[in-house]
């Protein structure tokens, strides 16, 4: 995976989000306390937001190019995203929410098929459920597969383990590390929790007033 981040100015409230980086590990943490720009990186790598300047290249698809007019829209961008608050339909059961936007791969990308994404992550047995009734966890493993089902080239993850407790955590990170390893999918990983940063990912980006001050290279992927 290669990802360039190159000017990117994104005016916020009270500072400018300004970054300069080439991500070429699978899985990169951007570690930093809350309100440091984190989200709104993903929202410009996502194209959720218009950026004051950005060029942002993933895998030589140039994505945003702000000195040239080029905004790809994010149904185009193939990419996945986790938000925060999860965005799950609550109008629908589990299986519709996972058929929302189904990118359906299976000759081209099989691994992304809807019966193997769904074994993966265990929730054969939620899919008849409404969303409502699933517990915070279920909910975090059905979001998780319904941006997989789109079968992305890079997975954006918004803090998805910030409302659950420690005991939830732990039976959550395993299968985040399973969709690591199953999928070898890239991803960006913000949160401002270390232990899961250091369980997850093979770098960090550390981010504070919207800047980076600091890259480190993990040891091993389970540091």
């Amino acid at each position: 995976m290669s990802l360039l981040l190159q000017n990117i100015s994104l005016p916020l409230a009270d500072f400018t989000l300004e970054i300069d980086a080439l991500l070429q590990r699978q899985i990169t943490g951007i570690f930093g306390p809350s309100g440091a720009g984190k989200t709104s990186l993903l929202d410009l790598i996502a194209g959720l937001r218009r950026p004051a300047s950005a060029r942002i290249v993933l895998n030589d698809r140039v994505l945003t190019d702000s000195a040239v007019g080029v905004v790809m829209p994010p149904r185009r961008r193939e990419i996945g995203y986790v938000p925060q608050d999860l965005a799950l339909f609550p109008h629908l059961s589990v299986r519709q929410n996972l058929l929302y936007g189904h990118r359906n791969d299976r000759q081209t990308r099989p691994m992304f098929c809807f019966e193997h994404v769904t074994e993966v992550l265990q929730i054969q047995a939620l899919l008849a459920r409404d969303t409502g009734d699933l517990s915070g966890g279920e909910k975090q493993r059905v979001a998780l597969a319904r941006a997989l089902l789109a079968s992305p080239q890079l997975l954006l993850l918004d803090e998805p383990l910030a409302s659950l407790d420690a005991d939830l955590k732990s039976k959550i990170i395993p299968y985040l590390c399973r969709v690591r390893d199953e999928f070898q999918l890239p991803m960006l990983y913000v949160t401002h929790d270390e232990q899961e940063v250091l369980a997850l990912c093979e770098e960090v980006l550390e981010i504070r007033m919207g800047r980076m001050i600091g890259r480190r290279r993990l040891n091993s992927r389970n540091a």
